[in-house]
């Protein structure tokens, strides 16, 4: 092994097909202040690291990374960095899920409550007794809300679409009058369509609160699974789909729902992702806004060393 050769522990889970890549030793030192501080270290810093851990050849653009690190509150379980092949994600709830089954996989934690601190918000996480057999972890997201409702874009080649505009810890927009027929096996054509909204909302000018960008397209349609309510094709910052419903995205949506009296506080709601498998969902209201505690399963599949070599001309991965 050359000299300067880095070796970076990960564990790597999935949470409903979606996977998660956890970095628990070998990462960057960002500095003891909150996680918001530390993401604009690791951005500014440390990005190439980003693009080694989750870019290929050792990743892929459907790959979420979680940097594992010291809380600032002892009492919390765990802070996290969530970054993607494209940059930084506020939070993600498949992630959050899959960083507690790790956590409990490292024997870190045990079944009950506790909490993990994010760049945009400390998250509640719960391990049933039977997570270890079922997988089953609940997180309880950052309050969540819809900030613009049925915004409409005019889309190449197909016409106005009309969404919301809603955070749950990301920011979205979701639209159900699309025309797609959201199926696996039109996963390409669903990602070009939602890829081109995109583009229409950064070409006029829509946004979040405080200009903040777009960066999650989420179309609904109706369930293929008779025991859901809905399914979605999420489509993340790098051009990649959401194996998963999407926490965050599901967050969004039960506030949109919320929002316009379709979804009672503490009601279930079961959303369907574009591979089948499903969340759980409901909420507690926080003044304007709604508090989602989101139910879903994830699995540890692989613990592993990174090998990062200073003669290998992809040490930092393969960046566009």
């Amino acid at each position: 092994m050359s000299t300067g050769t880095r070796r970076v522990g990960v564990v790597d889970s999935h949470t409903g097909g979606e996977p998660t890549r956890v970095v628990i030793s070998g990462g960057p030192e960002l500095g003891p202040g909150p996680m918001a501080s530390r993401l604009a270290v690791f951005r500014d810093c440390f990005d190439s690291f980003r693009s080694a851990v989750v870019n290929e050849p050792r990743g892929s653009g459907v790959m979420v990374g979680a940097l594992l690190c010291e809380p600032v509150d002892p009492a919390s379980a765990a802070g996290v960095i969530f970054f993607n092949n494209a940059g930084y994600l506020g939070m993600c709830g498949h992630g959050t899920m899959g960083l507690a089954i790790t956590l409990a996989y490292l024997g870190r934690i045990a079944a009950g409550k506790h909490r993990v601190e994010t760049p945009v918000g400390t998250v509640g996480v719960e391990l049933s007794m039977t997570s270890h057999a079922c997988g089953e972890v609940t997180i309880e997201n950052v309050p969540s809300y819809r900030s613009a409702r049925q915004v409409s874009v005019d889309i190449a080649g197909h016409g106005a679409v009309s969404g919301d505009v809603a955070w749950g810890g990301n920011w979205f927009f979701l639209a159900g009058n699309h025309g797609r027929n959201l199926t696996l096996a039109d996963a390409d054509g669903l990602t070009e369509f939602a890829w081109r909204i995109r583009q229409a909302l950064a070409r006029d000018g829509i946004t979040g609160d405080s200009g903040q960008e777009i960066d999650h397209i989420e179309l609904f349609g109706p369930p293929k699974r008779s025991d859901a309510d809905s399914r979605n094709f999420v489509l993340c910052p790098g051009k990649a789909y959401d194996r998963s419903p999407c926490g965050t995205g599901t967050s969004a949506k039960i506030a949109c729902l919320a929002a316009d009296g379709k979804l009672a506080e503490g009601r279930i709601w079961r959303q369907e992702g574009i591979v089948g498998s499903v969340f759980e969902a409901c909420y507690r209201r926080q003044g304007a806004h709604v508090v989602p505690s989101i139910k879903g399963s994830a699995f540890v599949n692989a613990e592993a060393t990174l090998i990062l070599d200073p003669r290998d001309p992809f040490e930092m991965g393969i960046r566009e």
